[in-house]
């Protein structure tokens, strides 16, 4: 005997732990303010370094404050206030204020926009274009999701460095991919939000991995390969679809898929579906047909032709107008116009007809 026995599991959910207030990650008189120090003539305000000098000297030194994501996590004053944009200090590790801060100490939520598309999770103003040098807050034409990572210390094979950049890199999204160019220490990481991508970018500026390197985290180009454009590409006309259906009433998207259906002569369900076979299925579901209506059937009598100079309409017109001062007792009066008879000709020459009496 064979006997069949069903097992359930029960799947425990992790309560959702309560926020405390954010702790201060460093002390504010530990905040040091240096100043670039001068490597030419003129100062370059949209690259903020001196003109001539080694673009590489921001990365001759490591950062002192380590990110620790769990220790400055918690509420804040934009708890309360509203406020959607992190605290750009609280990325780098050293934001002095904790609870007081007017800024987020959390992760930004992939699934809640921000007010405004201009702006980054920080809320920095974005430009048209990206800086030569691919750093700086980015740009508004296009939504870049992937960070250029440079100066990797290599210590072992792909696969080996490729887990040690995600294990890294984790911590700030959900990783979407990524792509290490062994040998080349280089590698490229793609967040599924470009929060993620945003908040990491200034998380891991200047920061090491397990080799005790100092990045360099960079916005990444465009990627070249004709299939990740077009999986981009369908991925925007996705996320576009869903933003305008989300702002739409439900019942305008029933009634233009009703028209839709009308004009194609489909069949529809209850739900509104579009149903491919109607003489297969059930016979008790209800389903409703949706048919064209029938043409009008064209009048027996035939148009009136244009006759002359006017056309029919305006005949019948004419016609109205003349019926109209008939009733009202108008009499339709035609003036003709004066002639004048014309001079009589003379059949000969008279005496007057000639110019002086000697002729």
């Amino acid at each position: 005997m064979s006997t069949d026995e069903t097992s359930t599991v029960v799947v425990k959910t992790k309560p959702v732990k309560k926020l405390k207030p954010a702790r201060k990650q460093v002390k504010a008189g530990d905040v040091e303010r240096k100043e670039t120090p001068q490597t030419g003539k003129e100062y370059n305000i949209w690259y903020n370094k001196w003109a001539g000098g080694d673009r590489e000297d921001n990365y001759s030194n490591k950062i002192a404050n380590s990110v620790q994501y769990q220790e400055g996590l918690g509420l804040t004053r934009a708890n309360t206030t509203g406020i959607r944009y992190c605290c750009l200090f609280y990325a780098r590790g050293c934001c002095p204020y904790g609870w007081e801060c007017d800024y987020l100490h959390t992760l930004p939520d992939p699934d809640n926009a921000l007010p405004d598309s201009s702006k980054d999770c920080f809320a920095r103003d974005k430009f048209s274009d990206y800086r030569d040098d691919m750093g700086g807050v980015g740009s508004f034409n296009r939504q870049n999701r992937t960070l250029y990572v440079g100066r990797i210390k290599e210590t072992g094979p792909g696969p080996e460095t490729e887990e040690i950049v995600i294990r890294h890199f984790k911590e700030w999204g959900e990783i979407e991919r990524i792509r290490v160019l062994q040998y080349r220490s280089v590698a490229f990481v793609t967040y599924v939000s470009e929060f993620g991508a945003q908040f990491a970018k200034e998380a891991m500026a200047c920061q090491s991995l397990d080799n005790d390197e100092i990045l360099n985290v960079r916005w990444a180009t465009e990627d070249p390969n004709p299939v990740q454009k077009v999986a981009e590409k369908r991925r925007l006309e996705e996320i576009g679809q869903e933003a305008i259906k989300a702002r739409m009433d439900p019942r305008i998207v029933d009634a233009m898929r009703a028209v839709r259906a009308l004009e194609d002569g489909d069949m529809l369900d209850d739900e509104g579906e579009v149903v491919e076979d109607p003489e297969s299925g059930d016979p008790e579901a209800k389903r409703r047909r949706i048919e064209l209506p029938p043409p009008q059937e064209a009048a027996s009598e035939p148009s009136p032709q244009p006759l002359g100079l006017l056309s029919a309409d305006t005949m019948e017109g004419l016609k109205y107008f003349a019926e109209i001062r008939k009733r009202n007792g108008v009499s339709l009066s035609v003036v003709h116009p004066k002639t004048i008879p014309p001079k009589p000709l003379t059949s000969g020459l008279g005496v007057a007809d000639y110019g002086s009496d000697e002729d």
